[in-house]
C-alpha cells in the first residue's frame, strides 16, 4: 500500500452502515487516538492531544465492521488519507482529512477476539442482498450516497 496511514484508538460510536443506490455497503466510524508520553519532571504518564479521525470502509468489509465493532472498542485501522473540500450552506469552504480504510480489526493489547470467516457471496465480492443481514450495526439505506465510479476507488 502506498502512502498508507495506520491509526490505533477507540471508536467514538457504533459504526454506521449505509448502502448506496447501487447496493454498495459503506460503514463510517470515528477513531479517537490519544498519544501518551512519560513526563520525566513529574514521573507520571500524561495524555497528549487527541486525534479524532473519520473513517470509511466499503463493501463486505463494511458489513463486517458494522457487525463486529462497537463504541469504545480499541481498533487498528489502516488505509489511505484523503483530503476532501466542501462548501457549507453559508458558503464557507472547509477541508477535512479522512481515512479510506483498507484493513481494520480489534486491538488485542487488552482484549481477546474470536475470528469467524464469512461464507463467500457472489464469488466473495459485493454486498449481501438487503440490509437485514443480522448485523448489529445501524443499517441505513442512503439514497444520497454517491455510487463509486470505480469499485476499487470509492468517491467521496
Amino acid at each position: 500500500m502506498t502512502q498508507g496511514y495506520t491509526v490505533i484508538g477507540n471508536l467514538t460510536g457504533d459504526p454506521e452502515l449505509r448502502f448506496t443506490p447501487a447496493g454498495e455497503a459503506v460503514a463510517n466510524f470515528t477513531v479517537a487516538s490519544t498519544p501518551r508520553y512519560f513526563d520525566r519532571a513529574t514521573g507520571q504518564w500524561r495524555d497528549g492531544d487527541a486525534l479524532f479521525l473519520r473513517c470509511s470502509i466499503w463493501r463486505q468489509a463494511a458489513e463486517n465492521v458494522a457487525e463486529s465493532l462497537r463504541r469504545g472498542a480499541r481498533v487498528i485501522a489502516s488505509g489511505r488519507l484523503r483530503q476532501r473540500t466542501y462548501q457549507t450552506r453559508e458558503g464557507d469552504k472547509r477541508s477535512v482529512i479522512e481515512l479510506d480504510v483498507i484493513e481494520v480489526g480489534p486491538s488485542l493489547l487488552n482484549a481477546t477476539a474470536t475470528v469467524r470467516r464469512n461464507t463467500p457471496t457472489h464469488g466473495g465480492f459485493g454486498p449481501r442482498s438487503g440490509a437485514s443481514n443480522g448485523s448489529r450495526g445501524h443499517a441505513v439505506h442512503d439514497d444520497t450516497a454517491p455510487a463509486a465510479a470505480d469499485p476499487a476507488e470509492p468517491t467521496f
